[in-house]
């Protein structure tokens, strides 16, 4: 995941921020107790809103404790751990990996090359916890990068099998809530793959990378069309959201879904509709993933 899934702050109590960055600074110990100071480096916004998800509908008992850590070497902060934020750092960590190894085939950035090579025994450690899981995203994310690598690179495709993958993430077990959590993660990954390639469409163009956008950039109606495919996909997500139990947090979580995942899809088409220029500078520090017309937002 690469940034999206992430809370609106302005539109948050305070307590509510607390208690999200708690889950946050948990996740954080987790990779670092699980996997190291590499682990740490892989630490996302993204995998809070699983850890929190998956916490307010199972029920779960938290440990709340407090730290302090290089970051915030002055400080003492809260944290909270669950079985649940066992396994978001445990995704955290082989998503980063498929993630280094797409970036390395995609453009051949060798920190990225070293980086993936680090985390591949400790990634490799998770087949034997989560061996059907594991290998399901493997072969989602092969059929990803064959699909991504074709001369005809359909959008509606890509963004399918990236949702799968969400989904197998979001499904932790099999059981009741198993159907819906897959439907949530399924549209809330095509949204995050349409949203990527949407902002690096023009970095893309200039750089000659792979962008199933690209055929559609110079249409009068891109910008349009992007947002409506778009708000479908949350529409859906949202709507499976809406059908699980939960109560815990649910305000965070509402947070996240109905405006903060919007954060920077709105950012960059202010930027592009108030500048209209067709290729804005390289962003630092930023290296997401290269990332429909009818029939996208339910394929």
């Amino acid at each position: 995941m690469f940034g999206y899934i992430i809370v609106n702050k302005a539109e948050m109590k305070f307590k509510e921020f607390d208690i999200y960055h708690s889950y946050y600074c948990g996740i954080c110990r987790e990779l670092k107790k699980r996997y190291g100071a590499a682990g740490q480096l892989a630490l996302s916004f993204d995998m809070t809103f699983l850890a929190i998800l998956l916490t307010g509908l199972y029920d779960t008992q938290t440990r709340k404790a407090d730290c302090k850590c290089i970051v915030h070497p002055f400080e003492r902060h809260e944290t909270r751990n669950n079985i649940f934020t066992e396994y978001a750092a445990d995704m955290n960590m082989l998503f980063a990996y498929y993630k280094c190894r797409d970036d390395w085939e995609d453009e051949r950035k060798v920190r990225k090359l070293l980086y993936g090579r680090l985390l591949e025994g400790k990634a490799g450690k998770l087949q034997a916890v989560y061996t059907k899981k594991v290998e399901n995203i493997r072969r989602l994310m092969e059929d990803f990068s064959r699909e991504e690598k074709g001369e005809d690179a359909d959008i509606d495709t890509l963004a399918g099998l990236f949702g799968r993958v969400m989904g197998e993430i979001m499904a932790v077990r099999e059981d009741e809530w198993a159907e819906s959590l897959r439907r949530l993660g399924f549209f809330l990954g095509k949204f995050i793959y349409l949203c990527d390639a949407y902002e690096d469409i023009e970095l893309d163009i200039k750089k000659g990378t792979p962008n199933p956008l690209k055929r559609r950039y110079q249409d009068p109606d891109f910008e349009e069309e992007c947002r409506t495919i778009l708000m479908m996909m949350m529409s859906e997500c949202c709507r499976e959201f809406e059908r699980l139990p939960i109560l815990e947090n649910v305000e965070i979580l509402r947070n996240i879904l109905y405006s903060g995942v919007w954060g920077r899809y709105e950012a960059v088409h202010e930027k592009r509709m108030g500048e209209n220029v067709p290729a804005p500078p390289e962003r630092e520090g930023q290296d997401g993933p290269q990332s429909g017309r009818e029939g996208f937002a339910a394929k």
